[in-house]
């Protein structure tokens, strides 16, 4: 049997411990509340590497500290955690948003464009007070009137912006779940669009669908693979049908 007194003590390690890492994930919003500022919002997209789907950006405003037990970058959290932490991120913000930059989107102005306005559209939907200092990650957002801070690699390092990635990872995971019960072939529900061989193996099987990245240059070769075994086929098929009847058996 666990000694209780132990256990009691590694508990409360754990629990100082993800205090002292809640803190350090705070500390950029700590120095703006320090300059007077009061609403302080985080910015960030998921979905830019994906083959198919859009890319989502979530904003979230918050008017105290989010100390959030598990509060992370969206990439370090396991898919149920996510989930809980996006209701009390939703429950606990003074405000939040979505933003989608949808395929077409992307195809023709490029993903890192697409990210941009799939950001700005986040801000333009929040439900709630707009910030008066803006976090973001490693970009700037030219149509935000206000101070803001691009920091590198900022889902990892600041607390509003780990709350960003976190709404915009859930609900783009449910959307992929959804646009699966429409494309059942590819296995949106599992890999979420990413280039995984299981989606590619679907690709060199069935070609893009709707939901695909044309620009992407991954799907492009599926397309011309596909447009190759079928002109393949093609000549194959005439040159059987006008191979001389006196041939050789």
């Amino acid at each position: 049997m666990a000694d209780p007194a132990r256990k009691a003590r590694n508990a409360k390690n754990a629990y100082e411990r993800e205090r002292r890492r809640l803190h350090r994930l705070h500390r950029f919003e700590a120095a703006a509340r320090e300059r007077g500022f009061l609403l302080l919002g985080g910015v960030d997209e998921v979905g830019r590497g994906p083959l198919a789907g859009p890319v989502v950006a979530a904003c979230v405003v918050a008017r105290e500290p989010l100390m959030l037990k598990g509060l992370n970058d969206s990439k370090q959290v396991r898919p149920e955690v996510r989930t809980e932490l996006a209701a009390s991120i939703r429950e606990e913000a003074a405000a939040w948003g979505i933003g989608i930059a949808s395929v077409q989107e992307i195809d023709r102005i490029n993903i890192y464009w697409a990210s941009v306005l799939a950001m700005e559209r986040a801000i333009g939907a929040l439900n709630g007070p707009s910030p008066e200092y803006l976090f973001t990650d490693a970009v700037r957002i030219a149509s935000f009137i206000g101070p803001q801070e691009p920091l590198v690699k900022g889902d990892a390092r600041c607390a509003v912006i780990s709350a960003a990635s976190i709404l915009a990872k859930v609900y783009r995971d449910e959307l992929m779940a959804r646009l699966h019960e429409e494309e059942p072939r590819y296995g949106f529900d599992v890999h979420k669009g990413y280039a995984t061989p299981q989606h590619l193996e679907a690709l060199k099987s069935y070609g893009p669908c709707p939901h695909h990245r044309a620009g992407f240059a991954r799907v492009r070769d599926s397309q011309l693979e596909l447009l190759f075994d079928a002109g393949d086929g093609a000549d194959d098929a005439g040159e059987s049908e006008h191979e001389p009847s006196g041939a050789a058996g």
